[in-house]
């Protein structure tokens, strides 16, 4: 048997009221934000990242249809000269890159053509990343890259960007990684 006696009914004993526990708190709010975040960069981040980089190539590919405009001019007339056995150089290699990056960031910026924008830029890369091999003199000096050197390097960037908006656009089917 038990000595506490039964509560009568209707009544309760008395003490303090509890306290409502306020589900809003400051890391509650702060995890909503984090997640409207999360939401909008997961919407809009590479939808801008395709725009961006469509915008460089188009920009750095309108400079190369206007002579002595382009800092990499020579670079890319001895780099189609090497890539296509002495056949392209000259104006013809510097109209035909223009022609390339002003396509593949057109087509990256309308969003419709970004598939054969990436395409486009795999080509392009191609002749990006030639002078690491035909041109390592006039690239890196004894302290490091030139600033022609930087200029190429930094295309590992773009690369990178690519990638990222090819993840998005590619079609076919999504293989697990297991």
């Amino acid at each position: 048997m038990s000595s506490i006696p039964a509560p009568t009914p209707g009544l309760q004993p008395v003490g303090p009221r509890p306290v409502p526990v306020v589900s809003l708190g400051l890391v509650d709010r702060l995890s909503g934000l984090e997640a409207a975040l999360k939401a909008l960069l997961e919407r809009w981040s590479v939808p801008l990242l395709r725009v961006a980089l469509g915008t460089v190539f188009f920009a750095f590919g309108v400079l190369k249809f206007f002579p002595g405009v382009s800092p990499v001019e020579s670079l890319v007339q001895s780099t189609w000269a090497v890539l296509t056995f002495g056949i392209v150089g000259g104006q013809l290699a510097l109209v035909l890159t223009a022609i390339l990056e002003t396509v593949a960031g057109l087509a990256l910026i309308s969003g419709r053509f970004a598939r054969f924008g990436l395409v486009v830029l795999a080509i392009a890369f191609v002749g990006i990343f030639s002078p690491l091999v035909f041109f390592p003199g006039e690239l890196f000096s004894s302290v490091g890259p030139t600033l022609l050197g930087q200029y190429v390097l930094k295309n590992v960037v773009l690369v990178a960007a690519a990638l990222v908006i090819a993840s998005r656009v590619l079609r076919g089917p999504v293989r697990s990684s297991r």
